[in-house]
């Protein structure tokens, strides 16, 4: 079993990435921020893997515990290297999923720190789209020079949490002193295009241009109007000066690790930024990172939109499978999941089947990573590794959540071995310059499965909008349900021939890509019966239950 240290002070988790002294902004001893000066432009990039899944369960099936789990794994082989993943959103910490810092040997330090205010990044992105927010009304209020249609506000504010009564509200009342009465809402700060701004942003100029064509709203005469419009983007820019700067932690075995953005996969294009990603990567020989929920969300953005707009290309993808998840695909209800079913595993299998079909189809050869529960039997564990065998997928055993690193050096070496096969060329789903209709064809039938794509006369209107504005040519980041492939998420295992149904399409000018809303996705979640939140406490100075 690998051995865990103590912390390392985080100059010294720099210094190991060859990142000097000068540009470190330490947050205490165990956290710090990167000066965007590190970067070395033209020092070789190593080499990127991308970590998703099949189709999650409710309950996940440890895509961040195998991202550092396999981290911790090379660093066992002696590799330089370093993992890259989201900041957690205290919407799912404090909901139904816990924090989302990983487990026990395959975690991140300081995991409460992280899992809560870290280093203030969500609230600096709030308080830049709630600013615009307020410039925005504050215009309208002071006798709207630009001619706004109230009726046409696009631009919602956000909060950092789970909270349904904030979805749909009307503003203003109270009389003429107390603004211009309007339908508007919350959404959770993941899915604020400001989050997914910074997150595709390549420096400080590129941020602020993004920032400057958000679209917030349309005139009387349906003319845009962004952000830059209403003068905002100096003091959003203020706002963001030290959010923009990746954050560097470390493992519980001390490999370097930066957590930076935290857009959704679902609602949002589930990465990590650009900045954090190019920083490690030009600093270790081996980067890890994750992409969110299932391959066809995560792995589909990441390619369609990260990679297209960052230059990016993996040199390895690895999927994450897990018994549990494989048994749920295989019809059996989440309270029979303890009785050992290979007949069950065998059937659940065309979900991943499915991941693994979506990878080649990018061009892309995966590493299927089994993550071993204690639960897990042998008999069920060999089912899957049968199947692999079949498909000639390579396949390891993932114990980084038991052993650490030493329980996944096995999954490191396959990894390893991947990478140096001769890559196929870059496949992405459709071309940019497909009608939005084409785009989201190619996507819902060839990646998700489905028979047919139905858009309500809401979407229609939005796109005709879009259209009109000149935005049609740009990537989707569809938002659906994660727990299926179709937009369904009582629909599991590998179903096809569905109907997706599109309720609108969002433009995202300043991240550059249109949102098509899925079935009955949402973009502020609720929270459950008996959420997390009911267990977290602080006793004798110590936090307790945030997992």
């Amino acid at each position: 079993m690998s051995a865990t240290r103590a912390p390392r002070p985080i100059l010294d988790v720099a210094a190991s990435l060859g990142i000097d002294a000068e540009h470190v902004i330490a947050y205490g001893q165990d956290k710090a921020k990167i000066s965007l000066a590190a970067r070395r432009p033209s020092a070789p990039f190593g080499r990127l893997v991308l970590v998703s899944a099949l189709t999650p369960t409710p309950a996940g099936e440890g895509k961040t515990t195998t991202a550092i789990g396999l981290a911790q794994g090379f660093a066992a082989l002696s590799e330089r290297v370093a993992v890259v993943l989201r900041e957690p959103s205290l919407g799912p910490t404090f909901g139904l999923k816990g924090g989302a810092t990983g487990s026990s040997r395959a975690s991140l330090v300081p995991a409460h720190d992280i899992n809560l205010h870290f280093t203030g990044d969500f609230h600096a992105i709030s308080a830049a789209n709630n600013l615009l927010a307020a410039a925005l009304d504050n215009h309208l209020q002071q006798g709207n020079a630009l001619g706004i249609d109230p009726r046409r506000v696009l631009w919602r504010r956000v909060m950092d949490m789970n909270d349904r009564a904030m979805r749909k509200l009307i503003l203003g009342l109270g009389g003429p002193a107390q603004g211009v009465p309007r339908e508007t809402g919350f959404d959770i700060t993941p899915a604020s295009e400001v989050m997914a701004v910074l997150c595709l942003a390549e420096d400080e100029e590129d941020l602020r241009q993004r920032l400057s064509r958000m679209l917030v709203a349309q005139t009387y005469d349906r003319q845009p109007v962004t952000a830059a419009d209403l003068k905002t983007v100096g003091a959003m820019m203020v706002l963001l000066k030290d959010a923009i700067r990746p954050n560097l932690v470390q493992t519980i075995e001390g490999v370097p690790a930066f957590v930076h953005g935290g857009p959704f996969a679902n609602i949002a294009h589930g990465c990590n930024s650009v900045l954090a990603t190019k920083m490690a990567m030009a600093h270790a020989d081996w980067v890890v990172t994750e992409a969110g929920f299932g391959f066809d969300l995560g792995g589909e953005k990441f390619f369609d939109i990260k990679c297209r707009s960052a230059g990016l290309a993996p040199a390895a993808v690895v999927l994450v499978a897990t018994v549990r998840a494989l048994k749920c695909h295989g019809g059996v209800a989440p309270g029979d999941l303890a009785a050992v079913d290979p007949a069950a595993v065998e059937r659940g299998l065309a979900n991943l089947n499915g991941h693994i079909d979506n990878a080649h189809a990018f061009g892309v050869r995966p590493v299927v990573a089994i993550n071993v529960f204690d639960t897990d039997s042998a008999e069920e564990i060999a089912v899957v590794e049968r199947a692999m065998a079949a498909r000639d997928v390579p396949c390891a055993l993932s114990r980084g959540v038991q052993e650490g690193g030493a329980g996944t050096s096995e999954l490191a070496r396959a990894v390893r071995v991947a990478a140096a096969a001769e890559p196929e060329p870059f496949r992405p789903a459709y071309a940019l310059d497909d009608r939005f209709e084409v785009k989201l064809d190619k996507v819902a039938k060839g990646i998700y499965g489905a028979g047919h794509v139905e858009m309500s006369p809401v979407a229609r209107r939005d796109l005709r909008t879009i259209e009109t504005l000149g935005y049609e040519m740009l990537p989707l980041c569809v938002a659906k349900t994660p727990t299926s492939f179709s937009a369904d998420a009582k629909l599991v295992g590998r179903p096809t021939g569905f109907t997706v149904a599109v309720q609108n399409v969002v433009l995202a000018a300043g991240a550059g890509f249109l949102v098509p809303l899925l079935g009955s996705v949402l973009r502020m979640p609720g929270l459950g019966r008996s959420p997390q939140l009911e267990r977290i406490d602080l006793v004798d100075g110590e936090v307790i239950n945030l997992r």
